[in-house]
């Protein structure tokens, strides 16, 4: 499968598919994010089911799912591991400061609700052989967040993590200008004004202070799941 500029996906339907492969330890077609592939067409589809996708873990909400505009393949595998800790207290709170689309909510919930990150990187270690396709709704916060304790735990550095962050701002740059999409950037940007801080020391702060392995196995994760997990992103 075609790969635009180097790591980035051309998969039909998706504009912000791209592996994390070769980001740390991380190995090619071991994790993919996206958005979520509902717009996927069936050739998009074929393309991922090609670049060896067999799991997709969806961390929306049940409310957000949606339909398929094209059937998935039947060998791969949905599993829903949901992301935002909905009817929680930190929920509302949050909702209220920046809707959880920001990383300034980052290291609260890795620290207040660890349950729900274990769930979804036990998700990604767990999956069937081949490769994990991750991604919530616009690919950017919740799928960033997990990206961000994979890559983590893979060697990667802040500056690959925050640099990555940023991409799909840049793949999703055409939507700002469709009559229903608003400025997803300058939005991040207002908010993070608002609190003095920025993005990149945010990204940068939340991934200085995430001990890896310890935090992982200290909230859940069994030593089997996280060499299970090794295996799969470094090989």
């Amino acid at each position: 499968m075609e790969l635009v500029g180097e790591r980035h996906l051309d998969w039909d339907g998706s504009c912000n598919a791209r592996d994390l492969g070769g980001l740390g330890k991380v190995k090619r077609g071991a994790v993919v994010r996206m958005e979520a592939p509902n717009g996927l067409t069936a050739a998009g589809w074929a393309a991922a089911w090609d670049y060896g996708v067999r799991t997709v873990v969806d961390l929306r909400n049940s409310d957000e799912y949606g339909t398929d505009g094209a059937e998935r393949p039947a060998g791969i595998t949905t599993v829903r591991a949901p992301l935002d800790p909905v009817g929680t207290p930190f929920y509302e709170h949050w909702h209220k400061i920046d809707y959880l689309a920001s990383p300034l909510y980052y290291a609260p919930l890795l620290a207040e609700h660890p349950e729900v990150v274990i769930g979804a990187v036990r998700a990604v270690a767990n999956a069937a052989p081949g490769g994990v396709v991750f991604h919530c709704a616009a690919g950017k916060d919740r799928t960033g967040l997990l990206a961000l304790v994979l890559l983590t735990l893979a060697a990667a550095t802040p500056d690959e993590i925050i640099t990555d962050y940023h991409l799909t701002f840049t793949r999703r740059r055409h939507l700002y200008t469709a009559p229903e999409g608003y400025d997803e950037l300058a939005y991040l940007t207002e908010v993070l004004t608002r609190h003095n801080t920025t993005a990149e020391t945010l990204l940068a702060a939340t991934i200085t202070a995430l001990p890896m392995p310890t935090y992982l196995l200290d909230n859940g994760l069994t030593e089997a799941e996280l060499t299970a997990l090794h295996t799969r992103l470094t090989g």
